[in-house]
């Protein structure tokens, strides 16, 4: 039984350890945000962060699911629950960390050295647990199919944005590539010899921009051309695209994906192209499911360092592989404001915020938060359990 004045001791203790690794998680971030790497191939910020739980003390697993820039830091070694903090440090392609993803990594760096301060006198465990390439290639979606989050009892995270938000509805993501074969032709003295394969990505597009009328609001499909042929006077034989197909909820967001396939098998056989698709397992999103108990104390926590946040942000919003951790065990996913309002992630404003004073003050505050309410979830056993209720019954 910890004592009301033990309680407020080990909270003291957490604070104490943030202020002072504040300089070293501060030059952690600016590191990763001056080597973006894209997914999974983020060798640099992972053997870093791996490095620096390693120094303190962590058991570190690397290589972990398969997955060469994925790894789990273990600490704590007393019966209870076991608590992770989620790490993500991918850049966007072009962009590089617009997306504040080197905050998110570096916080929940923050957060684990914080908590080791007072494993040893917890009744439980903590894990920081790395994930690679969030954007689009889904490491958390592997890593929950292949196991690594089994024998956790709550997650967490937080993520950069232009508000404070205890946490979002997010969408439900298929990514989907299309190919497209034809026949090359002379495009001025043989064009009937050809067919036209970049015609068949241009009549998907038109397909779908007809579909549109006949979803619900909640879906978004957005795609680019990757190969639309390679010379103007020749009938393209090759043209490729990829897709982004979601909505708010998984039934749905597969249902509108066989309709998006179907717009495409039609183009195929109105160009007489042959088609090819692929749907990634680790492209399937799930929505997110914030569990209100742990928000809620988060934002308790985050009350108290003079940080006020709403309950949900209030742009729109897009999608996570955190979701399909959600969907194994409470979750939270809420945001912190790194940038002036309307200074949205994936802009080149947004990757200038990741490195800006704002952002390093949001990360710390984060690490803070982050801890205290883990802290929570494993001095307080009610608290646990009424996040488990919760969980149970959604």
């Amino acid at each position: 039984m910890i004592t009301p004045e033990k309680y407020a001791e080990l909270e003291r203790r957490i604070l104490d350890a943030v202020a002072r690794d504040a300089e070293e998680l501060i030059q952690v971030s600016l590191t990763i945000h001056a080597n973006p790497e894209l997914q999974y191939e983020e060798r640099k910020a992972a053997a870093l962060l791996t490095d620096k739980l390693a120094a303190r003390g962590f058991e570190v697993e690397r290589g972990v699911a398969g997955i060469e820039t994925a790894f789990v830091g273990h600490a704590g070694d007393n019966d209870g629950p076991t608590v992770a903090i989620v790490a993500e440090y991918d850049a966007l392609r072009g962009l590089g960390h617009a997306c504040g993803h080197n905050l998110i990594g570096t916080a929940a760096l923050g957060a684990a050295w914080a908590l080791n301060e007072v494993i040893a006198e917890l009744p439980g465990r903590i894990r920081m647990i790395g994930t690679p390439a969030e954007e689009g290639g889904g490491g958390k979606v592997l890593m929950v199919n292949r196991g690594v989050f089994k024998g956790i009892d709550a997650a967490m995270m937080f993520h950069p944005l232009d508000e404070n938000a205890l946490g979002s509805a997010t969408l439900a993501s298929n990514r989907i590539r299309l190919e497209f074969h034809g026949k090359a032709s002379h495009a001025a003295a043989a064009p009937e010899a050809g067919i036209n394969a970049l015609d068949a990505v241009i009549q998907t597009y038109n397909a779908v921009n007809a579909l549109r009328q006949h979803l619900r609001s909640d879906v978004r499909i957005h795609g680019v051309i990757t190969n639309g042929g390679q010379a103007a006077n020749i009938v393209p034989e090759y043209a490729s695209a990829e897709f982004s197909v979601r909505a708010a909820d998984r039934p749905y967001a597969d249902e509108t994906l066989a309709k998006f396939i179907r717009c495409a098998e039609a183009a195929a056989l109105a160009t007489g192209a042959r088609l090819v698709y692929e749907v990634r397992e680790a492209s399937k999103y799930d929505n997110m499911r914030n569990n209100s108990t742990m928000a809620r104390t988060f934002g308790e926590r985050l009350t108290g360092l003079g940080v006020v946040a709403n309950p949900r942000p209030s742009g729109g919003f897009g999608s996570t592989d955190m979701g399909n951790v959600s969907l194994v065990v409470p979750s939270i996913h809420p945001y912190l404001k790194i940038a002036e309002a309307g200074i949205q992630c994936h802009t080149n404003g947004f990757r200038e915020a990741a490195a800006s004073p704002e952002g390093q003050i949001a990360m710390l505050n984060a690490a803070r938060a982050m801890a205290l309410t883990t802290l929570d979830l494993l001095v307080r056993p009610e608290l646990l359990a009424e996040a488990k209720r919760e969980f149970a019954a959604a």
